[in-house]
């Protein structure tokens, strides 16, 4: 029979008074210390930078998710009649946040070791798998330092349009290398995405263009 602490781990804010939001709080601690240590211990010619972006990789909201739908998590929320008719169980933000607070209850009702042990074990392809310390680095930085190697000018980034309902707007924006003769888009929710993938999408087309010269 599941304890009353991991089920109020499972428990939104929507269905009961006893929710898991202050669990979430200190979940959220608990997995970025296991993780930080984790990452300290088994990679010790790692730099700080790398570090610091292979933990935000581990421990972000998409991640958790994946992770909670890999567990079922969804399976067991406890939320309101508002959040299951508009598909709560299957929100990222409610999956991550109840991920959190499981560990935490493991935390609360066993202790750190247990805590620890559970987050290896739910972690364990995650940390073999590890991503490179290029593959880490947000796309604008990426084009930036391979244009910068061939000692070629920076690109520029601007906003072309934006359109939709202001809680739902939708932007365009350019990048373009001018000494390259390069000019790609990219489309978000949000203008710094959006220059993100126009800067991926530039980083592609130099680095196939690099490797034919």
């Amino acid at each position: 029979m599941a304890s009353d602490c991991f089920v109020q781990s499972l428990t939104h804010r929507s269905a009961h008074h006893l929710h898991n939001e202050r669990m979430e709080f200190l979940g959220d601690s608990v997995l970025g210390l296991i993780v930080t240590n984790a990452l300290y211990t088994h990679m010790p010619k790692a730099t700080e930078g790398y570090l610091s972006r292979l933990r935000a990789s581990l421990v972000n909201e998409s991640t958790l998710a994946e992770i909670a739908n890999e567990l079922s998590l969804g399976d067991f929320l406890r939320l309101g009649a508002g959040e299951l008719k508009s598909g709560g169980f299957r929100r990222k933000s409610i999956l991550s946040d109840t991920l959190e607070a499981v560990i935490a209850s493991v935390f609360l009702e066993k202790g750190m070791e247990e805590a620890e042990k559970f987050v290896i074990q739910i972690y364990t392809n995650r940390f073999k798998e590890l991503p490179s310390e290029d593959d880490l680095k947000d796309p604008k930085s990426r084009l930036q330092e391979l244009l910068q190697s061939r000692k070629l000018e920076i690109p520029h980034y601007e906003l072309v349009s934006t359109s939709g309902d202001d809680h739902r707007q939708i932007f365009t924006a350019e990048c373009t290398i001018p000494s390259l003769s390069i000019k790609t888009k990219g489309v978000s929710g949000s203008r710094r995405k959006a220059e993100q993938q126009a800067a991926l999408n530039a980083y592609e087309i130099v680095k196939e263009s690099f490797k034919k010269k």
